[in-house]
């Protein structure tokens, strides 16, 4: 067996850790959740939950993979052989998102290939995208083309590729975005966006708005899929864990905040708030085209933004190559390039039913949804919930939050943030866990069964 792996240092691992935190959570994902559930509102409740539950979650993920030195499949049932399937769980979240995900990053290599080739005029006509994604081979292509890249990436090992690559990605990611966003901004009639996306109005606040930002905080952290457990396992001990966590939620909540700004106030100045505040999944790839044919040199901006795209969706396709990688290193005793290789084929055979199921199979539906909306949701909204769960249960009831505190603490470190990681282990996190799950998962009952969202 290889001999492990590790990261040169706090700044290698914050990079690589932020790399896969920021991704299409945050820049597709996330502007247009803000925009459906009330700009500032949503902002609010999501930053009030990033700093109390996403912390202590992202915390305790770390602290175990460092403390066992393994991936998720094993590292709980070292702490605990009772809770070995809680690993298990962990791995197979991983390995269900990356296929669909990469199927997504082709359609932004596609995007950017459109406005680098100088075609960005096409991207804005209203057929566009459902012609593209409606087709058989070329949405498989771009699909095979991205996973193969990240393949390459993870085959180079931790050190030498994940690191290297996010040391130069995240920089560059960070630029696009304050540039991109400081042009949205200064749009004649943005201003009402900003102050839309800026200021709470408590009549949008629900349950909804509330379980919204709590499943983006899964999706867009990188939390209970085994990631975070994995990178732990790479952190050196003399790295201080509650300054590594910090670092990465503010990478995260800093571009998720930016993309945001970058869409919804250019929204209000050149389309229909009434409308497309409400477009949903879409946003990224039907609106922006249109925004940007009307830009002065919209040709180049929009090459620069799925330029930016790209970045954090390979980042984040990376982190989760090299978790379910990581599985199959521990688990099956082999070499890098033979889980590489193995994992590979397994995604490209799971991504085309995502590829496909919004053309030639878009009429084959499970509970309703097509293929890449059902990988989504029992991802997001099923096992991710539960693995969050089962991990404060096992954190705060099995193992106590003091043997995660002892590993945070190592090297005479000081865990300012003690009695907050305690009290959200053992209390605040499974309550609210358990009210998303619920949620999501009766919401699609009742609309099976009353073509509604009871929501």
């Amino acid at each position: 067996m290889e001999k492990r792996s590790s990261f040169t240092g706090k700044i290698g691992f914050i990079m690589a850790a932020a790399g896969s935190a920021v991704g299409l959570g945050n820049i597709w994902r996330f502007p247009y959740l803000a925009a459906q559930y009330g700009g500032g509102m949503f902002l609010l409740v999501y930053l009030c939950l990033a700093v109390t539950f996403g912390f202590a979650l992202m915390a305790a993920e770390i602290a175990i993979g460092r403390k066992t030195g393994l991936s998720a499949i094993e590292a709980f049932g070292k702490l605990n052989k009772k809770w070995t399937f809680l690993g298990y769980i962990a791995a197979i979240v991983p390995a269900i998102i990356l296929p669909y995900y990469s199927v997504i990053g082709g359609w932004v290599a596609k995007y950017l290939w459109v406005f680098v080739s100088g075609s960005g005029n096409a991207a804005a006509n209203s057929e566009y995208f459902e012609t593209f994604i409606g087709a058989a081979q070329e949405p498989l292509a771009w699909f095979a083309l991205f996973i193969g890249a990240t393949a390459l990436i993870v085959l180079f090992g931790v050190e030498k590729g994940i690191e290297k690559v996010s040391k130069i990605m995240m920089p560059v990611l960070v630029v696009l975005s304050v540039g991109i966003a400081v042009y949205a901004v200064c749009m004649e009639g943005a201003m009402e966006g900003v102050k839309y996306y800026f200021v709470p109005n408590f009549e949008h606040f629900s349950v909804k708005t509330v379980l919204a930002a709590m499943g983006q905080l899964f999706y867009s952290m990188s939390l209970a899929m085994g990631i975070m457990i994995t990178y732990g396992s790479y952190m050196k001990k003399e790295n201080s864990i509650e300054s590594s966590v910090g670092h990465i939620e503010i990478f995260d909540t800093g571009i998720a905040f930016i993309a945001g700004l970058m869409i919804i106030p250019a929204i209000y100045a050149v389309g229909n708030p009434n409308t497309d505040l409400k477009t949903g999944p879409g946003l990224m790839f039907v609106i922006l085209p249109k925004l940007f044919a009307q830009m002065p040199g919209g040709q180049i901006i929009g090459a620069a933004f799925f330029l930016m795209v790209l970045f954090a969706a390979l980042t984040s396709s990376i982190s989760l190559m090299e978790t379910v990688v990581s599985v199959f290193m521990d688990k099956f005793r082999c070499g890098r390039k033979i889980a590489c290789v193995l994992v590979l084929v397994l995604c490209a055979i799971l991504g085309i039913p995502s590829s496909f199921g919004n053309g030639i199979w878009a009429s084959v539906t499970i509970i309703g949804l097509t293929f890449l909306d059902f990988f989504d949701f029992i991802s997001n909204s099923v096992l991710m919930p539960i693995v969050a769960f089962f991990t404060c249960i096992f954190v705060g009831y099995v193992i106590k939050p003091q043997s995660l505190v002892d590993e945070i603490e190592t090297g005479n470190m000081k865990f300012k943030k003690r009695g907050l990681f305690t009290i959200v282990i053992k209390y605040f996190a499974p309550i609210c866990i358990v009210a998303i799950l619920a949620s999501s998962v009766f919401d699609v009952i009742y609309k099976l069964i009353t073509g509604s969202s009871w929501l």
